[in-house]
């Protein structure tokens, strides 16, 4: 069965080719045009997703009882059911299907792999839908980063996954010298890929897809059967994403359950029954601390890979674009509402002000310009509706609230309507003030606080910031981390900090690039150094170990 992997041929080549340059490319365009998607394509999926509400959900996954608890954050509820199979069902039936599967070549899996990605990529709009009312994230946002994007690193870790395979040679004749005119020992050796086991994802609530797919299609493409455990509030997106899955595995002659939804409501969990079952050799986790550091506690016998949260920070010692940088790091502060695990949260400032291309700017001077530009970019609603999105969890706003009670705020934190909705929850962006040194404000800042609250700390030097921002990321994790400086010698020191510390570093960024955007093909996605993640998106050691090498050998010619 050659033909799928025949017909996305050119796709898998180029994204093997740009992964090993890191240089620019996307095979799913982003822009949510009618141009390429069809004329129709947002009208329709506007009418398939009201459709879908209200309704079960029919996957053909066969169970005894339902789940469902989806509210859009944008002010209504899905109403969407879901059949929820035991974790003994999932697990007998991934593991009959995933016998046949590891016994397809690693092309055939590839190509079917890529077919599975092309329609998804057709339904980019529906799923843009899903992913804006499970998560929060104007369309936009929802459509490019639910939609093409992921599909991109989806690609990317099948990509890799091949790379990979392909290192393992299918067989050798094997010949040993053997001395006093004897001929050569000779065998025949051939070698298998064979999968780890059946593959979890744990998906999180704010990025389902984007977060999903690289762990998804890395150990379908290795040979693993895999179960999907998403978000108990954000389960649209991957039942629609499976949905596509499990078609093109039946019309390709593979059972459904190759892949596998494992839905669950937020009071029945069944994450821990699900990742420790002894059938299970993978398990890719995105979301807390807490519940990441259980997983890697207690599911040592399997492959783990996770991203969970960290602190990311800004250093700013001087830059020639005052007005550029504030507006940027506006954005990077605004960009879903802060809900990001690539958001800036502490920006680090010295006291005595810094040197600008509109001359020195103070502390204060630097609070107000930043202050400022979130004000501008978030006072039309429409603007915000777009840039901030709804807030996913309630609990996002308490700790808005919690955190602004306890620190100085020099931006408060608003609600804004969002036209033609009612009841949406939202949050502007909440800026506090922090001194360097202050036990109270240290312990703030020391600890992520996920949503739209960022703190301008002040330090007494600019390589202070560098060395409490590093220190906090070795000790909490972070993902992302920039600076900006007219200095090389500053920049350098920056890079030398931030690299000891496992983090990726942007510089000096005033235009269009932010620092909360992460490239597929190019950017390594949180490097597994700190305590954000002990996995990149995406690297060889992200898909070499979900498959293991079995050898066959005999006597040449025998």
């Amino acid at each position: 069965m050659a033909g799928l992997f025949e017909k996305h041929r050119v796709t898998l080549d180029k994204a093997i080719e740009v992964a090993a340059a890191r240089t620019y490319w996307s095979a799913y365009p982003e822009a949510p045009s009618g141009k390429i998607y069809g004329e129709t394509a947002k009208a329709d999926a506007e009418a398939a997703f009201i459709a879908m509400r209200g309704k079960p959900f029919d996957l053909g996954q066969n169970a005894g009882h339902t789940v469902g608890q989806e509210k859009s954050p944008w002010g209504f509820d899905l109403g969407i059911s879901y059949a929820a199979p035991s974790v003994a069902e999932l697990i007998e039936r991934g593991t009959a299907a995933g016998k046949r599967w590891a016994c397809a070549s690693g092309d055939e899996r590839a190509g079917i792999c890529l077919e599975i990605l092309h329609r998804i990529n057709r339904q980019s709009f529906l799923i843009g839908n899903a992913v804006m009312h499970t998560t929060g994230q104007g369309f936009a946002m929802a459509f490019q980063a639910g939609g093409p994007h992921a599909q991109d690193r989806g690609l990317e870790a099948v990509a890799y996954a091949v790379m990979e395979m392909r290192k393992v040679p299918k067989a050798a004749l094997w010949e040993k010298p053997q001395g006093g005119g004897q001929e050569p020992l000779r065998l025949e050796k051939s070698w298998r890929i064979i999968p780890r086991g059946i593959g979890v994802v744990v998906g999180c609530a704010t990025f389902p897809t984007w977060n999903g797919y690289p762990g998804l299609f890395a150990s379908l493409a290795t040979g693993n059967s895999v179960i999907v455990k998403p978000h108990p509030m954000a389960i649209l997106p991957m039942a629609i994403t499976l949905r596509i899955a499990r078609a093109v595995l039946v019309e390709e002659g593979y059972d459904a359950d190759v892949v596998q939804l494992a839905p669950d409501n937020l009071d029945q969990p069944i994450a821990k029954e699900l990742v420790t079952h002894p059938a299970v050799g993978i398990v890719d986790f995105t979301g807390s601390n807490a519940f990441g550091q259980w997983v890697r506690e207690n599911a040592r016998d399997k492959q783990v890979y996770t991203e969970e949260a960290g602190v990311n920070s800004i250093v700013i010692d001087s830059t020639s674009n005052y007005k550029g940088m504030c507006q940027n790091i506006a954005f990077s502060l605004s960009l879903y509402s802060g809900q990001m695990c690539t958001a800036p949260q502490n920006i680090y400032v010295p006291r005595g002000g810094i040197a600008t291309d509109e001359g020195h700017k103070s502390l204060e001077d630097v609070t107000r310009g930043i202050a400022s530009a979130v004000e501008k970019l978030v006072s039309s609603p429409e603007r915000a509706a777009g840039v901030l999105g709804a807030i996913q969890n309630p609990a996002t706003l308490d700790r808005v609230k919690a955190v602004s009670a306890k620190g100085k705020v020099a931006l408060a934190s608003t609600s804004y309507e969002p036209p033609g909705t009612s009841g949406a929850r939202t949050a502007t962006p909440a800026i506090l003030t922090a001194d360097a040194g202050n036990p109270a404000d240290d312990a703030l800042v020391s600890s992520e606080q996920f949503g739209p609250i960022s703190f301008i700390v002040a330090t007494n030097t600019t390589s202070q910031a560098i060395a409490l921002a590093a220190g906090l990321a070795r000790a909490k994790g972070a993902i992302t981390a920039a600076i900006y400086s007219t200095s090389g010698a500053t920049i350098v020191e920056a890079a030398d900090a931030f690299a000891q510390a496992g983090v990726n570093l942007s510089c000096n960024l005033t235009g269009g690039i932010f620092v909360n955007q992460s490239a597929a093909f190019s950017d390594y996605h949180v490097s597994g150094a700190n305590p954000a993640g002990n996995a990149s998106l995406t690297d060889a050691a992200f898909v070499a170990n979900r498959f293991r090498v079995a050898g066959l050998r005999r006597p040449a010619g025998g």
